[in-house]
């Protein structure tokens, strides 16, 4: 669901989990017998030694993430995350391997990881503005981490800073290879799902699936190789602006050595914005690495009204066209997948297509197996 304007937005992320915080803390007579941990025990009956939980009214091991992630020093810890909203940034290491963070109620809806830094907000330190890295609320190097049933946000909202140009606010950033999420939600407005990696040389690897990304412009971004598999995009309604468009859904920054960049199979792209008023995709080519060459594959989806179909690319900037890059489609379906000037949507053959699976891209590692 999504909500028209930036005060009531924020309402929504944090009353969704308004009544999942009864558990274990009294409400109603339902969630008084449940464990605020669900299925997955509590600090008197552990899955294993490695197993740690975190509870905002204190009945786990810890009430914030950051500490019980401070904790689990090493490899191959579970964070067991009872309900509740959880304001504040998240950083994992990279020496944090294989750590899975399980969303006790099964629901992404009712465990959210929220804080609202963007790319323009200040240090408190006086140093400067965090920029888009830093504006990060949650940020995981760790090779091998797993997500289930959790939501990423970032809730800055433009409106409330109209101060402030730097509007980038990410939810997540992912720089670890063999990261998977599984039912997580990520929720913001520009550059909310930064999945990118640690150096131009790693091609870190990312699974999604059955995850839901909302936001509006360039709002899935970064360099990493990754596959997303029945997942569903919604792009945002902007109050802001009075014509189209009103942002991009992927702006890929695959290094031009990789020869895996972005996947969407399966998937669906909806929106609360008018007819047309989104793009599909525009190349980021960052200062950083100016030889990059973005990829993207979007395949077997369906686009919504809500993409423009006559010119679903555009470019970020004229030197680097979207037509140079590594875009593609193939058998999409919907208002936004209509093929009316064929030049504007580059499409795979069959034979090119076998190259794009989940398996090609992912290679020996295989999330999908295990969900």
């Amino acid at each position: 669901m999504t909500l028209p304007t930036g005060a009531s937005r924020r309402s929504f992320v944090v009353a969704s989990v308004g009544a999942a915080l009864a558990l274990g803390t009294g409400g109603t007579a339902r969630a008084r017998d449940r464990s605020p941990f669900g299925r997955y025990g509590s600090p008197s009956a552990r899955l294993d030694g490695r197993t740690l939980y975190v509870h905002p009214g204190g009945l786990g091991d810890h009430t914030t993430v950051q500490a019980a992630v401070n904790a689990a020093s090493g490899s191959g810890h579970t964070l067991v995350i009872a309900p509740g909203t959880y304001r504040g940034t998240v950083a994992v290491s990279a020496a944090r391997t294989e750590l899975t963070w399980l969303g006790a109620s099964g629901d992404a809806r009712d465990v959210v990881i929220v804080h609202d830094n963007a790319n323009g907000t200040q240090k408190p330190d006086g140093s400067g503005p965090y920029g888009t890295t830093g504006s990060a609320t949650t940020t995981v190097q760790a090779d091998g981490f797993t997500a289930r049933d959790i939501t990423f946000a970032n809730d800055w909202l433009r409106a409330d800073h109209p101060e402030i140009t730097g509007t980038q606010a990410v939810a997540i950033k992912v720089q670890g290879d063999r990261s998977a999420f599984l039912r997580c939600r990520f929720l913001g407005h520009q550059d909310t799902l930064y999945a990118d990696s640690l150096a131009l040389t790693a091609f870190a690897r990312q699974y999604f699936a059955h995850c839901y990304v909302e936001g509006d412009v360039d709002f899935v971004f970064g360099r990493a190789t990754a596959v997303f598999e029945h997942c569903h995009f919604r792009t945002l309604r902007r109050t802001d602006l009075a014509a189209a468009p009103y942002g991009f859904i992927f702006a890929p920054s695959t290094a031009v050595a990789n020869p895996r960049g972005y996947l969407v199979t399966s998937s669906r792209v909806t929106s609360g914005a008018p007819d047309a008023f989104y793009k599909l995709a525009r190349p980021w080519v960052p200062g950083s690495d100016p030889t990059a060459r973005p990829m993207l594959t979007v395949r077997e989806t369906r686009l919504g009204a809500g993409i423009d179909a006559v010119e679903p690319y555009t470019n970020m900037s004229a030197t680097y066209p979207w037509q140079s890059q590594r875009f593609a489609e193939y058998r999409n379906s919907g208002p936004g997948a209509v093929i009316t000037v064929p030049a504007n949507r580059p499409r795979l053959t069959p034979a090119e297509a076998v190259s794009h699976t989940r398996g090609t891209y992912l290679g020996d590692w295989r999330p999908y197996e295990h969900r």
